[in-house]
């Protein structure tokens, strides 16, 4: 009896902590953020659904690189295709090309320490970004550098989805062939990435690069308009807010994991109730425990209002974009989730070309067609596991 009473005493003090830890350092966490975007940039853009084509490319441009070469990853594993990438810029650390690699600390938490040594010896410039650290322990575990962004020497930058590890380039059985949107960028959107980069770097080691002008070369405009929006704590809602506020026809997400905020919930809401038509595009094939679950409440009532989604079934679906009419496509590393929204830093880049919008309206399409239609019944039919899982995945939906 009295040990039952100290471990409850235990586990009670437990979770006063970490309610004051999330709190405390969350409120820190929203009082030092900016709500950012960049100015309209001009450039040459391209988009890259399948990993085996954008790691080719990525590779030919890395082993090109001249001068610099600046890499920002949520995760690289430890397989052998994340050696072959690790052994890439060893090589070109060896050739005299500055190369920075930034890892997300938890995202990261693959990477083997010898490898990051033999980097380092090689001369590549590696560091954690998003440290677990005192005195928010809990809450500091939470934030993530989920931004996956790459430039090489100052004029092509590459965002999107992707991160580094065999699954992205088909290798894992489960999750093959794996479904995402990468962007590269030749022109001002390159040197707006540099300067975000070197932001990150400069916040996790405490060097400034951001004034050093060979990282900024004169690049040429190219023809599609596009923004970038850097987003962390609470921003990234309300720039999705506005998103949804501006679709008057049309409005298709695309996501491996849809839990939105209340008002986000509201505002898909209100835009069906507007006449807006709108398609959100999931994974059959789940590759986390739970986001599954957390997504039904939501889509029950959106499809209820008329909303169609499809569950994607040819692989898995890890692409994160929003189609506003034909006006506005948005690509990036945001999920329409709350650990996107709430907590990871992200960052997302509006495109404002109709060309390039109905060629990503075609990708989506391909989607659409090699998924499945999720209906009410699928939803509503008893099943009192999926119950119990929808109840834990309400709770803990903020996390997943």
């Amino acid at each position: 009896m009295k040990f039952a009473l100290v471990l409850i005493g235990v586990l009670l003090l437990i979770i006063i902590w970490l309610v004051l830890d999330f709190r405390l350092g969350r409120k820190k966490h929203l009082s030092q953020v900016k709500n950012l975007e960049s100015p309209m940039l001009h450039g040459q853009l391209d988009i890259f659904p399948h990993g085996p084509e954008l790691f080719a490319d990525y590779f030919k441009e890395i082993k090109a690189a001249k001068q610099h070469v600046h890499i920002l990853f949520y995760i690289v594993k430890n397989d052998a295709f994340s050696l072959e990438f690790l052994q890439l810029l060893k090589e070109k650390a060896r050739e005299g090309v500055e190369v920075r690699l930034l890892l997300d600390r938890i995202g990261g938490i693959y990477l083997k320490k010898s490898s990051i040594n033999e980097l380092r010896e090689a001369g590549v410039h590696f560091s954690y970004s998003n440290r677990v650290k005192l005195p928010y322990l809990f809450y500091s575990a939470q934030v993530r550098n989920h931004r996956k962004i790459t430039i090489i020497d100052g004029k092509i930058g590459y965002l999107g989805g992707y991160n580094i590890g065999r699954e992205y380039i088909n290798e894992d059985p489960k999750l093959s062939p794996w479904r995402d949107y990468h962007l590269k960028l030749l022109g001002e959107g390159a040197t707006f990435l540099q300067s975000e980069f070197l932001i990150d770097w400069r916040e996790n080691t405490n060097e400034n690069l951001l004034d050093r002008s060979n990282y900024f070369p004169d690049v040429p405009k190219g023809l599609i308009r596009h923004q970038f929006m850097p987003t962390e704590a609470v921003t990234l809602e309300g720039k999705y807010v506005r998103l949804i506020q501006m679709a008057s026809e049309s409005m298709i997400i695309g996501t491996p994991y849809f839990i939105p905020s209340k008002l986000l919930f509201h505002e898909l809401i209100g835009a069906l109730r507007r006449g807006v038509q709108l398609t959100i595009l999931v994974p059959y094939t789940s590759d986390h425990i739970l986001v599954q679950e957390a997504s039904h409440h939501y889509l029950r009532v959106l499809i209820r209002e008329g909303a169609k989604v499809f569950q994607f079934k040819n692989g898995f679906y890890h692409a994160k974009t929003i189609v506003i009419d034909d006006k506005l496509c948005d690509i990036g590393t945001a999920n329409f989730d709350k650990r996107s929204l709430f907590l990871n830093k992200e960052i997302n880049c509006y495109i404002y070309n109709p060309e390039f919008i109905g060629r990503l309206k075609s990708v989506l399409q391909k989607d659409m067609d090699d998924s499945r239609p999720l209906t009410l019944a699928d939803l509503t039919k008893p099943n009192l596991f999926r119950s119990i899982k929808e109840g834990i995945a309400g709770i803990f939906s903020y996390f997943l």
